[in-house]
């Protein structure tokens, strides 16, 4: 079965190049597009201050995070790679997350996720939609997937949010409308399996002769013998 990541990261800021870590990462396991329950996440103590303005838009501070584990520590990078396992990872604008997760493997001697690993939504987006606001609240309001428990931007619940995004441009109801119809494909082939032996010919009567004659006697009687199948009859 084919198995998927989709995966979201938040920041202390906006590039990993200037000093800027993660401090929270959630994944959510697909397989043949379907969601199987199974999920990581955790919260990263970054060792840093955290920008404002990232701080405004997911309400992680460095208090709260300040108890929380590493990145290097054993339960967050090597419990996350072994999760990941050689999953195809899925992520909305990729390259910005893909460049914070590679930065803290880097940092922490684990290896990199390799670029063609990754599909980027965002991507997928502009390709379905192109011209259209193609963000991540945009994309669950046209596919109307609900967005009542997000608060704020989230890991777990925007990773969540985007599993639901991802498979409506992979296919969504027309996926669940093709294994209806290979279903009732299947059906067609058993009954067109079933083999039926000859029939006679003519058919054997089903008639008691008592009808027959109860019949006869109504034909002759009500219809008075004008009756076109027995002109034909005599024609043969």
């Amino acid at each position: 079965m084919a198995r998927e990541i989709v995966l979201d990261t938040e920041t202390t800021g906006l590039d990993p190049r200037e000093g800027h870590r993660v401090i929270e990462i959630a994944c959510v396991e697909l397989r043949d597009y379907l969601p199987t329950g199974a999920h990581f996440h955790c919260y990263i103590n970054p060792e840093r201050d955290i920008d404002p303005d990232a701080e405004r838009v997911h309400g992680l501070s460095r208090a709260f995070l300040s108890d929380k584990p590493v990145f290097a520590d054993t339960a967050v990078g090597h419990a996350l790679l072994e999760f990941l396992g050689d999953a195809t990872l899925i992520a909305h604008n990729a390259a910005f997350d893909r460049g914070f997760l590679n930065h803290e493997l880097d940092r922490a001697g684990l290896p990199i996720v390799a670029e063609s690993r990754w599909i980027d939504s965002l991507a997928l987006a502009q390709s379905r939609y192109p011209g259209m606001y193609n963000s991540l609240d945009a994309l669950c309001k046209r596919f109307k997937i609900s967005l009542a428990e997000r608060e704020k931007h989230g890991a777990l619940i925007d990773a969540q949010l985007l599993a639901g995004v991802y498979l409506e441009l992979r296919g969504g109801r027309e996926t669940t409308l093709d294994l209806q119809q290979a279903a009732v494909r299947g059906v067609a082939q058993i009954v067109a399996q079933v083999v039926h032996g000859p029939r006679p010919r003519p058919l054997a009567a089903r008639l008691t002769v008592t009808e027959r004659a109860a019949h006869e006697a109504f034909v002759a009687q009500e219809l008075k013998g004008e009756v076109v199948w027995l002109s034909l009859a005599g024609e043969s």
